[in-house]
């Protein structure tokens, strides 16, 4: 089973407590297969997760910054609310969205380089 690196934190934070997945996922209110695939990446986790999963394990700030960047990295899906974008901003985005697979590391260089000089880092 390939666990995403918010799977693997979370992984280690279970071990380190001698817990199980039916433990934490009795915790957060939900199924064990649902906290599986939220570690494989199938699914991504839940913005409430953070607060009671730092409360549980008595994390430090930076503790928690590390499992939100963990979380962060191994998402699967991106949300972006349009209804306030101006029509450019709406282009724009339509159109990342329909070449995304497309795009080879040169490509998502360029972007990346791009973004950074505007300020979007």
């Amino acid at each position: 089973m390939a666990y995403t690196k918010f799977g693997e934190y979370m992984r280690v934070l279970r071990v380190q407590h001698h817990e199980v997945m039916g433990d934490i996922a009795k915790l957060l209110g939900v199924s064990t297969p649902f906290l599986s695939s939220v570690e494989t990446g199938k699914k991504n986790v839940p913005d409430d997760w953070f607060d009671i999963l730092a409360k549980h394990y008595s994390l430090t700030n930076d503790e928690v910054a590390e499992m939100r960047n963990a979380a962060e990295n191994s998402r699967n899906q991106v949300k972006i609310t349009l209804s306030k974008s101006e029509s450019y901003q709406r282009e724009v985005a339509l159109q990342f969205a329909r070449s995304f697979d497309g795009i080879d590391e040169d490509t998502a260089e360029k972007i990346l380089a791009l973004l950074k000089r505007s300020g979007n880092n």
